[in-house]
């Protein structure tokens, strides 16, 4: 008597699936990443502390003995900066970024082009699909 066995095994390793679920989830969270709000938030953060040195330096000639006024001065200095710089070290976030992200991709452009220029010069068959390019986008 001739009996079939077929054993229920998955069809996949339970390591593959747990890390696929995790590298899904990093790429979730990646995508909600802005790196203009840390940045800005440095940027305000160094205005901010340089000017709260400033008004302490200023403070510290005229405060002998009022150092309550100078203490409440100085906090005044400091929660106006935060006030004043907070949408222009956004902006310069922003612009800094954006800047960064332009001259990366022309790099990585410049990059490409010069590999596939000295492939070209390499592989007859690039080169005339190279210059059959260059005549097509001349017309």
């Amino acid at each position: 008597m001739a009996s079939i066995v077929q054993p229920g095994f998955p069809s996949q390793h339970p390591n593959v699936v747990r890390n696929e679920t995790e590298i899904g989830t990093a790429r979730a969270s990646r995508r909600g990443f802005d790196s203009t709000k840390g940045l800005s938030v440095m940027l305000l953060a160094a205005m901010v502390s340089a000017l709260v040195v400033v008004a302490d330096q200023l403070i510290d000639t005229w405060a002998d003995g009022h150092l309550l006024a100078a203490w409440v001065a100085l906090w005044l200095v400091g929660f106006a900066a935060l006030a004043l710089f907070a949408a222009p070290a956004r902006n310069l976030a922003i612009s800094a970024v954006n800047a960064l992200n332009a001259w990366s991709a022309r790099i990585a452009r410049d990059r490409a082009d010069a590999r596939l220029w000295t492939i070209a010069r390499t592989d007859p068959r690039v080169m005339a699909e190279l210059t059959a390019a260059i005549s097509r986008s001349e017309q």
